[in-house]
């Protein structure tokens, strides 16, 4: 989505305001799309003594898969949006500016970048996910494991002491 700003640039004080959705479901990260739900843009760009500032953010209910029980879970996720947004470079660092082209800026590209960089590779249905059991494979989180257990083998010479006694 672009904005024109061509009506603010000289007026301090003024603002633009802007809201609109991304559809972000064709997304591919790690072999998952998580981003099923349209992200909503919301913020406005404002002249503050002269300096455009954007403020936003971008929110969206996620899709998961949990990296240690393999459930699925739901996480809204919401990223901010913060940028000075200026016409031309006068002695300032290209980084910390969006250049306007032609009074203009394309807030869904810096929606989609600020959204797509801030995406977690891990994740986690809780941080206290017990995961799954690597022997049965039981979800620790919903019962507890069917798995024989196996001495530990640091005593298996006492062990050998107590059957030979016996």
């Amino acid at each position: 989505m672009r904005l024109n700003l061509r009506a603010i640039i000289h007026e301090p004080g003024a603002s633009v305001p802007f809201s609109f959705s991304l559809d972000l479901s064709k997304e591919d990260f790690f072999g998952e799309q998580p981003i099923s739900r349209p992200v909503q843009v919301t913020g406005q760009v404002k002249n503050t003594a002269g300096l455009l500032v954007l403020e936003g953010q971008a929110t969206s209910l996620l899709d998961y898969t949990c990296d240690r029980c393999m459930g699925q879970f739901s996480r809204e996720k919401t990223v901010p949006l913060s940028y000075l947004l200026a016409e031309s470079l006068e002695g300032e660092e290209e980084d910390e500016l969006v250049l306007l082209e032609d009074g203009e800026v394309d807030v869904g590209q810096l929606a989609y970048t600020a959204f797509v960089l801030d995406m977690d590779t891990k994740h986690l249905c809780s941080d206290d996910c017990k995961g799954l059991c690597p022997g049965c494979g039981v979800n620790l989180n919903q019962e507890p494991c069917r798995c024989k257990k196996q001495p530990d083998p640091r005593w298996a010479a006492l062990q050998q002491l107590l059957n030979n006694a016996e």
